[in-house]
């Protein structure tokens, strides 16, 4: 008599759960289990309450130390300070620009070259994908690069910042592996049934990607909103300079904010460890709101993505 494979895996994994539940060896594994990845949480949560505590308590406060993981007096007046007294907003609306055609523009320079190289039948696809590997281990420098970019005249233009990172070889790698796992049986019979390969690419291999794109798209948009060295080779006008720049400025009290426009008591707030904190939370905190709405599209494509037999 043959048992289903399904119904085999589950009796296992049952039975896995009831000798974890039953066995004192078990209850303590579960228990120790469950310890660490409290601890682990933990150190992930704790840092980030201990900065937005110290971002909005009292400058006083803050310099003796007695701020832990709740605000002591608390005070706003550092962010009322840095988005009055400095470019924050229009940083921020540059950033927001590179972050969002930055990202499109690399994944779609991305899966055009991935999908080709995936392709069995393309001619020399080991050469390119090996010269492609050799940009990994080695670049062509900081200095000829901005010389290609200043004789191009895309100085202080933000192509400078796109072109010069548009593929992540490592990126298009994975998206190259995950496009040859795509099932032989789906690409031959949207093949029989007349499809293209721009109607194979858009109607079944990347609803097929999903997760994977969303993935990539996290790490190619973290990668544009935290950008600093590329914006301080190749943009030097203020109007221009995303919000990294700015908060890496923030530090610098007397470069960025009108201290002299502020009383005593509002420069003793101007702590070092509160502008750390407040530099911190503003970069970070767009990326946390942006990251739920992301969230869901794992979840769809994993959806989409699965094969029924």
């Amino acid at each position: 008599m043959h048992w289903p494979v399904n119904s085999i895996r589950d009796y296992s994994e049952e039975r896995w759960e009831f000798l974890l539940r039953e066995s004192t060896g078990g209850k303590i594994f579960v228990i120790v289990i469950h310890a660490v990845l409290i601890i682990i949480s933990l150190t992930c949560i704790l840092p980030f309450l201990h900065l937005i505590a110290l971002s909005v308590s009292s400058g006083h406060a803050v310099d003796l130390g007695q701020v832990w993981f709740w605000p002591v007096g608390l005070d706003f007046t550092v962010y009322r300070y840095f988005f009055e007294n400095t470019p924050a907003l229009r940083a921020f609306g540059n950033s927001v620009i590179i972050t969002l055609c930055g990202t499109a523009l690399s994944m779609l320079a991305t899966v055009l070259t991935a999908y080709p190289l995936s392709r069995r039948y393309l001619y020399a696809r080991k050469p390119i994908t090996t010269a492609a590997l050799f940009t990994m281990l080695f670049s062509g420098g900081m200095i000829p690069t901005y010389l290609v970019m200043n004789s191009l005249h895309l100085t202080n233009t933000y192509w400078s910042l796109w072109l010069g990172g548009l593929i992540s070889t490592y990126n298009m790698l994975i998206m190259k592996s995950y496009f040859e796992s795509t099932p032989g049986e789906v690409v031959d019979s949207a093949q029989i049934d007349g499809c293209g390969e721009v109607q194979l690419l858009m109607r079944i291999i990347l609803p097929l990607a999903l997760p994977m794109l969303a993935t990539l798209t996290l790490f190619y948009g973290v990668g544009y909103w935290n950008m600093f060295m590329s914006v301080i080779l190749y943009i030097s006008k203020t109007n221009l300079q995303n919000l990294t720049v700015i908060v890496q400025g923030m530090l610098q009290i007397q470069g960025n904010f009108n201290v002299s426009a502020m009383d005593m008591m509002q420069q003793q707030e101007m702590v070092s460890e509160k502008l750390k904190a407040v530099g911190v939370m503003v970069m970070v905190v767009p990326m946390l709101a942006v990251y739920p709405f992301l969230q869901k599209y794992f979840v769809k494509g994993i959806m989409l993505g699965s094969i029924k037999g």
